[in-house]
């Protein structure tokens, strides 16, 4: 465990180095990533709390893979942040994302498909979505092609719980 709270520690660096300025600007109002003050790196949760974000997962999800999970989330990384208080990125901010309507996040430009979606994030919505995005909603701005293997989604959705809800 204290290599993944090493890990997590480090999401806040890794998500704001993998995102250079940008070429689009934010909504009217927002400040866009680069110009965003540095947000102080959150604590890293606890191998309690770890275990707790878990716990609140169902199967199979709640025996999933942190640390490959956060290994996989750097194919993510590079458009979406898990820091509560981030900046929306290319992609929206998934901090929270549990529990959230699919395309409601405020101050991030969904497309009509997305935001018509009706489902609210949950481990099995994200799991459909994280095998195909393209397929789960067509004309989906989200380009990732989506991650084939079962285990590499369940792992994604468990290091997600824990660092969306720390």
């Amino acid at each position: 465990m204290p290599r993944l709270a090493t890990l997590i520690g480090l999401i806040p660096l890794a998500c704001l180095a993998a995102c250079g300025p940008s070429s689009t600007s934010a909504p009217s109002g927002e400040q866009s990533a680069s110009s965003a003050p540095a947000l102080p790196a959150p604590a890293p949760p606890t191998p309690e709390q770890i275990a707790a974000a878990l716990a609140s997962l169902p199967a199979p999800y709640n025996a999933g893979d942190v640390d490959n999970g956060h290994a996989k989330f750097a194919l993510c990384q590079a458009c979406h942040t898990v820091i509560s208080g981030a900046p929306t990125l290319i992609g929206p901010n998934l901090h929270g994302v549990f529990g959230r309507k699919a395309g409601s996040l405020p101050g991030f430009n969904y497309t009509d498909g997305m935001k018509a979606a009706g489902w609210t994030w949950d481990p099995e919505h994200l799991d459909v979505w994280l095998t195909n995005p393209a397929k789960t909603v067509p004309g989906t701005k989200m380009t990732f092609a989506g991650l084939p293997n079962p285990k590499d989604r369940i792992d994604v959705i468990a290091y997600l719980k824990v660092a969306s809800s720390n």
